[in-house]
C-alpha cells in the first residue's frame, strides 16, 4: 500500500509540476556569490544564495536572512539573524557564516571584485550564535550595501584549501529559494525549488535555463512559445513579431539600469577648452539617436546617475540641439568651415548599437562643421590598447548604473591612476571633496543632497556627453501570475509566481 502511494504522490508530482522556461547564452563560470562577476555566474548565483539584507521592490534596504539590523553608532552596526534558516544540506545558519564570507572576501588569496567594498571595515565580531557586530573605521555610505552579498557555508568551506579552485564552484550549496542539481559546461541548467526554504517554498517548481549560445535561437525558441521570459531587441518588438505573439505574451518595458556617452580625453588640448565640450554636446541630437536606435524604446541621458534614484536630480534638464549657438561657441574656440575640429571616436565590436550611435554622431557633427573618424576595436584590444593606457580622444562607450551610486571610481581625481576607471582624466577639486563627503555621509537625505550637487556640477563640465538610456524591453509568458513590475525589474516576487498552465 505505501508503494503504491509514494508512486501516485509521484505520478502526481511529475504531471502538475510547473516549471519556469528561461534561456542562458553562456555557461556560468564559478556559482559562488562572492566570485560571480560574470552575468551568466549572476543570474543563476541569484537563485542559490541570499545575503543578510536585501532590496525591496522600492529599492529599499530591507532584512533577508537577517531578522533585524540597526546601527548603535555612526560607525557600529548590529545585525541579528532569523534563527532556522538552512542551507540546502539542512544545516543552520548563524552567524559564523557572515563571518566566514566576510574574511573570505578579505583573504588575499581569494581574488574578488567586491574586497574593495570593505576597506572601510575596521572589525567583525561575533556577539553570539545569531548576532554580528560590524564595526567601521569612519562612518560609511554603503555600510548596508555591502551585506547584501550572498553567504558562503563555514561547515562546507572552513577547510578549504583553495576556493578559486574548489568544487563548491560547481556544487553550490546555498540557502536560495532552488538548489542545483548539476551544471556542465554549455548544457541546460535546471533549477529544483528548496521545499524548506525560509520564506516558503516556491509555487513554481523547476526553473530550466536552456543553452541558446546565439541570440537568434533564443528569439526563434521565444516565438514558438518555448521561453516563458525572454528580453527583446527594439526591432524585434516593432518589426519581428506577428499579432498572435501578443495574444501569448505581455510586454513589461522600463529603462535599463545603464547610459551610453562619449568620453573626451581631457588631457589633449583640444577638449580642454570647455566651449569645444559645450559646442558638442549642442550639436547632438539625442532624441534623434533614441528614435533610431531604438524606435523610441529609450529615453534621453542627461547625467551620471539613475533617473529616480536619491543621487538624480530632476532640474537638471536635457539639452536641446541648437545648431547655431554650437557654431558660434566653436568658432570662440578658433574652430570653423575653414578651420574644423577634427578627432577620432573609437569604440568596441560585438555592439551593433554603439557602432550604429558612432555613425549617427559623425553625421550630426558634420552640421556644425565637426570632422569624426569612426574607429572600431576587438573588445579586448579596446581596452587594453586603447582605453586603460589611455591611448584615444574620445569614446562611445558605457556604464551600467547601481542602484547606490559610487561617484568615487568614475569622478575622483584619484581615480584616474592607471587601471581605474577615470580614464578620461577628468578633476574637479570641488567634486572630490563632495565624493569624500558623501562617503561618511549615512543620512539618506544628507547623501541625496550631497550626490545632487555632484550631479549638476559634472553635467556643467561635460567631462562626457551622456546620451541616451535604452529601454530593459521583458516579455513573460501570460500563463505566469503574481508578477509584480518595478523599476527594479520583476524578479523580486519570484516565489509567489505560479504556472497555470501545466507541463
Amino acid at each position: 500500500m505505501k508503494k503504491i502511494i509514494l508512486l501516485t504522490l509521484f505520478i502526481f508530482n511529475f504531471l502538475f509540476a510547473s516549471t519556469l522556461n528561461l534561456s542562458i547564452s553562456s555557461s556560468p563560470s564559478r556559482l559562488n556569490p562572492i566570485l560571480s562577476n560574470d552575468s551568466a555566474s549572476s543570474q543563476i548565483s541569484q537563485w542559490l544564495f541570499n545575503g543578510l539584507l536585501k532590496y525591496d521592490k522600492y529599492g529599499n534596504i530591507v532584512p533577508d536572512i537577517a531578522k533585524n539590523f540597526y546601527f548603535q553608532t555612526d560607525t557600529k552596526l548590529i545585525i541579528e539573524l532569523k534563527k532556522g534558516v538552512l542551507w540546502h544540506d539542512g544545516v543552520e545558519v548563524t552567524a559564523k557564516d557572515a563571518l566566514f564570507t566576510y574574511e573570505t572576501i578579505k583573504n588575499p588569496k581569494v581574488y574578488t571584485s567586491i574586497a574593495s567594498n570593505y576597506k572601510k571595515v575596521k572589525d567583525v565580531k561575533l556577539i553570539d550564535k545569531y548576532t554580528l557586530q560590524i564595526e567601521y573605521k569612519e562612518p560609511y555610505f554603503k555600510a548596508l550595501e555591502i551585506w547584501l552579498i550572498g553567504l558562503l557555508p563555514y561547515h562546507i568551506l572552513k577547510d578549504e584549501k583553495n576556493l578559486m579552485t574548489s568544487k563548491f564552484n560547481k556544487q553550490p550549496i546555498g540557502t536560495g529559494p532552488y538548489k542545483l542539481k548539476e551544471l556542465k559546461n554549455s548544457s541546460d541548467i535546471v533549477l529544483y525549488a528548496n521545499k524548506n526554504y525560509f520564506e516558503g517554498k516556491p509555487k513554481i517548481d523547476k526553473i530550466h535555463y536552456k543553452f541558446y549560445p546565439d541570440t537568434t535561437t533564443s528569439f526563434l525558441m521565444l516565438k514558438q512559445k518555448k521561453l516563458d521570459i525572454s528580453s527583446l531587441t527594439p526591432i524585434q518588438i516593432d518589426r519581428q513579431l506577428t499579432k498572435d505573439f501578443f495574444d501569448n505574451y505581455k510586454i513589461i518595458e522600463e529603462p535599463a539600469f545603464s547610459y551610453t556617452y562619449m568620453a573626451f580625453n581631457l588631457k589633449n588640448k583640444k577638449f580642454q577648452d570647455i566651449k569645444v565640450r559645450q559646442a558638442l554636446s549642442l550639436a547632438i541630437n539625442r532624441q534623434e539617436m533614441v528614435d533610431i536606435l531604438f524606435f523610441g524604446h529609450g529615453k534621453v541621458c542627461n547625467g551620471p546617475f539613475l533617473p529616480g534614484s536619491f543621487a538624480y536630480d530632476e532640474s537638471v534638464k536635457p539639452i536641446k540641439q541648437n545648431i547655431k549657438k554650437a557654431k558660434a561657441l566653436l568658432k570662440e574656440a578658433g574652430y570653423d568651415k575653414n578651420n574644423p575640429l577634427k578627432f577620432e571616436l573609437i569604440t568596441n565590436t560585438g555592439n551593433d548599437i554603439r557602432i550604429n550611435a558612432a555613425q549617427i554622431l559623425q553625421h550630426q557633427l558634420k552640421k556644425v562643421n565637426v570632422n569624426v573618424k569612426i574607429r572600431v576595436v576587438e573588445w579586448q584590444a579596446f581596452l587594453n590598447t586603447v582605453v586603460h593606457p589611455r591611448k584615444f580622444e574620445s569614446l562611445l562607450l558605457a556604464w551600467s548604473l547601481p542602484l547606490m551610486p559610487d561617484a568615487y571610481p568614475i569622478w575622483h581625481s584619484d581615480s584616474q591612476k592607471i587601471g581605474r576607471f577615470n580614464f578620461v582624466g577628468y578633476e574637479n577639486k570641488s567634486i572630490d571633496k563632495l565624493i569624500e563627503k558623501g562617503a561618511k555621509t549615512i543620512n539618506k537625505k544628507q547623501l541625496s543632497k550631497i550626490y545632487k550637487k555632484i550631479f549638476r556640477k559634472i553635467t556643467n563640465d561635460l567631462p562626457y556627453l551622456f546620451l541616451f538610456i535604452p529601454n530593459s524591453i521583458t516579455v513573460v509568458n501570460k500563463d505566469i501570475k503574481n508578477i509584480e513590475p518595478t523599476f527594479l525589474g520583476i524578479m523580486h516576487n519570484q516565489i509567489h509566481w505560479e504556472k497555470i498552465n501545466k507541463e
